[in-house]
């Protein structure tokens, strides 16, 4: 007897949150209504969400007291009552007034999606660093929140799904505090994320005194920048076919044809308005890849909204400053197709590899074109006599100078960039590799 009730109990525990979705999908907005669904449907399962209907509204504005109209207001309440639905998620983000507003009328949980996000963060969010991050990034957003999700938190109690999707986290107990504790622990946060990225600095230099060209992984999330990096390396990264598998960055080594030793780093994976509370939280992380040498674009071309998704990942990159950094499109997941789809004639004129990394097919023409872009680039020694200090100068405005030191009689650096750009100036004080001692040595 005792038994059957474990059993009973463990069933309860295991139901999942039944979810009602609103979409309001932005006049002149590129996206399909059914892409918009089918990526929020993936979010609220990726969550843990059992989604149960969906509601659309066209407005040239979201409302501002309820984000939707009235009668739809309506409808939406008697969807959550036939399903007997636990929450309600908005692809549209609820301003602090409109969550409250909505959490009144409707008498359930009510999430954005920025919410849905941080709460799969949550889940996922393995290292120190990365849970910090997702803490800072959901006491950041749920701050001005607090009288909304004050609500939501209140509904938590008496079921037998705990606290459920929105209510996860690092953070979930401070947010049931005021403002004032919450700011406090906001502080806090970030003096430990400044620890653990001290941390972090010393490690990138550390890899940096090896000299080794660093390729970054970058892409719409469930793109397969895991699976690459696994086929690229041969190891074993976890890798899904989910949204956000992985949120700590992963470095490898790998070695190109021509025998020379290059790192590979995968990211957190883009989404379409990714939050920007998690861009800045995840700053450091993304930090990474500003000093690459290198991106690859990894693009899922069998999702037949490849396109839109390559956009979005684009747009991030130039909120990041680096739509400038040099980079290569790969496009994955050739097996899953029987004809490879034409591209824009913008991206005809980049470098682009078609690839499947589960497949392990192509591999070798991308290997290649890494190879062919990073030996455009080069990294050399130079020692300058101490009074042709102005060089420096030259130096850096041409490329990127590191490990700068000043010696008795002369001034040693590292010079990394284009060799076209290279000051000719600085060419007779090359040190050649010769003469440096083979630990030191740029490759």
């Amino acid at each position: 007897m005792a038994a059957v009730a474990r059993e009973q109990m463990h069933d309860m525990t295991e139901q999942k949150e039944k979810a009602v979705l609103v979409l309001l999908p932005e006049p002149r907005e590129n996206w399909q209504e059914e892409e918009l669904y089918q990526e929020l449907a993936e979010l609220s399962r990726t969550a843990g969400l059992d989604v149960v209907d969906c509601l659309i509204q066209h407005r040239n504005a979201p409302d501002a007291a309820y984000c939707i109209g009235k009668g739809k207001l309506e409808e939406l309440r008697r969807l959550c009552a036939m399903y007997d639905a636990d929450c309600v998620i908005f692809d549209h983000q609820l301003s602090p007034s409109q969550l409250f507003n909505l959490g009144q009328a409707l008498d359930v949980k009510v999430l954005d999606k920025t919410m849905l996000i941080l709460d799969i963060f949550a889940q996922r969010a393995r290292s120190r660093e990365g849970k910090l991050q997702v803490e800072l990034a959901q006491a950041t957003y749920l701050l001005p929140r607090l009288l909304g999700q004050g609500m939501n938190l209140s509904r938590q109690g008496g079921t037998s799904k705990g606290g459920g999707v929105g209510t996860r986290g690092p953070g979930e107990t401070k947010l049931e505090t005021d403002r004032r504790r919450i700011r406090q622990r906001i502080q806090i946060i970030e003096q430990d994320l400044k620890e653990v990225r001290k941390h972090r600095v010393v490690q990138q230099k550390s890899k940096l005194r090896n000299h080794l060209p660093l390729v970054a992984l970058v892409g719409y999330t469930n793109a397969g920048k895991s699976s690459l990096l696994n086929s690229i390396t041969d190891e074993q990264i976890y890798a899904e076919n989910q949204l956000f598998a992985t949120l700590d960055p992963t470095t490898r080594a790998f070695y190109l044809p021509n025998g020379s030793k290059a790192l590979l780093t995968d990211t957190v994976g883009f989404i379409r308005d990714l939050p920007p509370q998690l861009i800045e939280a995840f700053k450091a992380t993304l930090d990474e890849l500003q000093s690459a040498d290198l991106l690859l674009h990894v693009v899922d071309i069998s999702n037949p909204n490849f396109e839109n998704q390559l956009e979005a990942v684009e747009h991030i990159l130039q909120q990041l400053g680096l739509e400038e950094k040099q980079r290569i499109y790969v496009f994955n997941k050739i097996d899953r197709l029987e004809e490879i789809p034409p591209v824009s004639a913008r991206l005809e004129r980049e470098r682009c590899c078609y690839i499947s990394a589960a497949e392990k097919h192509n591999l070798d023409v991308l290997l290649n074109a890494i190879e062919g872009r990073l030996m455009q680039n080069i990294q050399c020694r130079i020692t300058l006599p101490m009074h042709m200090g102005g060089l420096v100068n030259q130096a850096y405005g041409a490329g990127q100078v590191s490990h700068l030191e000043y010696t008795g009689d002369a001034i040693c650096f590292v010079w990394s960039g284009h060799r076209e750009n290279l000051p000719a100036a600085l060419a007779p004080y090359i040190v050649p590799d010769e003469e440096v001692p083979e630990a030191e040595r740029l490759f």
